[in-house]
């Protein structure tokens, strides 16, 4: 029986190395393949100067290492439509994009996943902490992975059921100690690489600085005002700001004061205290799920309206034009427009959407 051909997304991280030498543990045919996004702060422009960006080498060491071919393939322009621009336009519009869910909905499990079955990849998998399972009924479910720590099902809530038969995840099962010490057993040389938290394209992690730089003429300077209108204060520009915020406000008061809202349509950050940054629901759009095509009814059922926060018990409410009102059993802190509300039953993933506003 012919083996099955696996392409592994390897960006040169513990992680998806890992995964590569799993698979060919196990006796796939598995070949790399490393996506190049940006530059990073290079300025290359011919094809050659991939081989000096640090992802690209550093994958091709696992790849040599492991005996197996290695693609690289430059999505700069697609990155730069769908995530990066996205990311800018979002924040000029007041809003907290998370670019993680975009870049998988288009690039990795989009434009990539397309690329590799091309390559002849009868699947692709990622270093990714999620679990893929199928039901009786034959529908590709996705759980939490057994590293609740680490788990990234939130950002996977947009993945069609075609999208899901040709994905794996072979970490899903495995916590990151564990996969940091099959690394080491494996000999990579990427074995003890830090962890990078940030993201990708932005250099030294500070957003702020990127804005300045790709939406200058945004930055307008506004007033800060509380919940009643009375001006309190001056703002640098509103993509300076999130929902939640009390550092660096300039504003001296009696009580601490966050940001509460962002209007764009007034440029004004509006402030209050604790009590009126929590929020009774939420509007979301663009929701999709995974279990069945669409809601037809409220469903009670857990959120999370955050990377990384807890869950919340909700009620989801469909309406017309594929969104929903979310309505909390418990009041919740921070609702930002631009994130995700993503929805679990117990660790299976329901789906989600983009949080358009949230409900006082």
């Amino acid at each position: 029986m012919e083996k099955k051909k696996i392409a592994v997304a390897m960006s040169g991280g513990v992680d998806s190395s890992t995964t590569a030498a799993i698979l060919l543990d196990k006796g796939y045919d598995v070949f790399g393949v490393t996506m190049v996004l940006s530059d990073e702060g290079r300025g290359f422009t011919k094809e050659d100067s991939y081989d000096e960006l640090s992802s690209v080498k550093d994958a091709r060491k696992v790849c040599n290492m492991l005996d197996i071919k290695h693609y690289v393939m430059d999505l700069k322009d697609v990155f730069a439509k769908e995530v990066t621009n996205y990311f800018v336009d979002e924040y000029m519009s007041a809003h907290t994009p998370n670019p993680c869910v975009r870049c998988n909905h288009y690039i990795k499990f989009g434009r990539l996943l397309s690329e590799c079955l091309k390559l002849g990849a009868d699947y692709m998998a990622t270093g990714h902490y999620v679990t893929i399972e199928k039901n009786e009924a034959g529908r590709y479910l996705i759980r939490r992975a057994a590293d609740t720590h680490k788990d990234q099902s939130y950002v996977m809530y947009h993945l069609e059921q075609d999208v899901l038969s040709h994905i794996v995840f072979p970490l899903s099962k495995f916590t990151k100690t564990q996969t940091r010490e099959m690394a080491r057993s494996y000999n990579l040389p990427v074995a003890n690489k830090k962890e990078s938290q940030e993201i990708c394209f932005i250099p030294n992690d500070d957003y702020k600085a990127y804005l300045r730089n790709h939406a200058k003429m945004h930055f307008e300077p506004g007033d800060i005002v509380d919940v009643h209108g009375n001006v309190l204060g001056r703002h640098d520009g509103l993509p300076l700001y999130t929902i939640g915020q009390r550092k660096g406000l300039g504003i001296a008061a009696a009580e601490p004061l966050y940001v509460v809202r962002l209007d764009s349509d007034k440029n004004q950050v509006i402030v209050g205290g604790n009590k009126d940054v929590f929020s009774l629901g939420l509007m979301a759009k663009n929701l999709h799920w995974i279990p069945f095509d669409s809601l037809e009814g409220p469903l009670e059922t857990n959120a999370q309206i955050r990377y990384g926060k807890n869950v919340c018990k909700v009620t989801v409410y469909p309406l017309a034009n594929n969104t929903a009102k979310v309505i909390f059993e418990k009041p919740q802190r921070a609702v930002t427009p631009g994130q995700s509300v993503v929805f679990y039953d117990g660790d299976i993933l329901l789906g989600g959407g983009i949080i358009t506003e949230p409900l006082k």
